[in-house]
């Protein structure tokens, strides 16, 4: 039987435990956080883009939960590409308020030669984050002379009276293609969605005489509108007496028609009855003719001999006899 060894197991130094002392729980929690910045949210109205040591390494990101390399290696930057935002060409946001004109700013040349002041507001949004953001030095600016530059020529081309009146909605979606195109060559990455112009009227100088104008104008159209009216009203009247003497006529003509189709018949059934024995009916025609026509004449009565008998002259002369 082996005997047991009676000495003491010889006892293994264990490594010392690290303590999480407080300067270490701050470098982990700083580690964790420079770690969390590589998780970034993107809200469902905005796009973002990733630059990474200047350089664009995601043009557009779209809205969702992303990752990146953390900060400073990655820098995300957001844009509201769905927010319309509003550039005032012609003035500024202030002086619309007031209604206050900068003469020097909002001054347009048209065709014939006349100046006449504008205010047009025109809104946009961002189209392509990258572009926007690194593409321009000042996009408003780029913006504002766009429009400008094609409000000038459309306005150019036609005369004060179109452009105070029938011309604007053609000019203002005009310009806005006109300098959409403008933009995209310049690669802004702007959307334009509408150009509106907000107030267009002549010099404080010539303002009377382009009231008057209109004045004028109004008249005419009021004029042309009572003698369309007027008009709208008489013409049918005179179509419906038209129609009516028209009517009328062709009754005429059918009842004409028929009496002398009527007559013919007769004097046909008559000339056949005639021709039969016309001795007798010449006869009775001259005797049916003479006792027609005796009784309103004036008459002497003289025999085959040529005797006049004085007795049988009736006296007096009957209302409307003629010898």
């Amino acid at each position: 039987m082996k005997l047991l060894d009676a000495r003491p197991e010889a006892v293994v130094p264990s490594a010392p435990r690290r303590e999480w002392t407080p300067r270490r729980k701050i470098a982990a929690c700083l580690a964790a956080l420079w770690l969390l910045t590589s998780v970034y949210i993107v809200a469902a109205d905005q796009q973002a883009v990733v630059t990474r040591f200047g350089a664009v390494v995601e043009p557009r990101v779209m809205p969702g939960i992303h990752l990146s390399l953390p900060w400073p290696l990655d820098r995300v930057t957001r844009l509201k590409v769905r927010q319309l935002q509003r550039l005032v060409i012609g003035g500024s946001l202030p002086d619309a308020v007031t209604g206050r004109l900068q003469p020097l700013i909002s001054q347009f040349l048209t065709g014939d030669q006349n100046i006449i002041h504008m205010r047009v507001v025109a809104q946009y949004s961002v189209g392509v984050p990258a572009d926007y953001l690194f593409q321009s030095q000042d996009v408003e600016k780029l913006i504002s002379s766009a429009v400008e530059a094609e409000l000038a020529r459309r306005i150019a081309a036609r005369n004060v009276d179109a452009v105070l009146t029938t011309e604007k909605a053609a000019i203002q979606e005009d310009v806005r293609a006109a300098a959409q195109r403008l933009i995209n060559g310049y690669r802004a990455g702007v959307l334009l969605a509408s150009v509106n112009i907000e107030s267009a009227s002549p010099p404080p100088e010539a303002a009377d005489a382009f009231r008057d104008v209109a004045s004028a104008r109004a008249d005419s159209a009021r004029i042309i509108n009572e003698a369309q009216g007027y008009a709208n009203d008489v013409i049918p009247k005179a179509r419906g007496q038209a129609r009516q003497m028209l009517e009328s006529s062709m009754a005429y003509k059918e009842k004409k028609i028929n009496e002398a189709i009527g007559d013919a018949s007769r004097f046909t059934q008559v000339a056949a009855e005639y021709g039969k024995a016309s001795d007798v009916n010449g006869r009775r025609l001259y005797i049916e003719t003479m006792e027609e026509i005796l009784p309103r004449i004036r008459k002497l009565i003289i025999d085959r001999n040529g005797n006049l008998d004085l007795t049988i002259i009736r006296k007096g002369t009957p209302p409307g006899a003629r010898k």
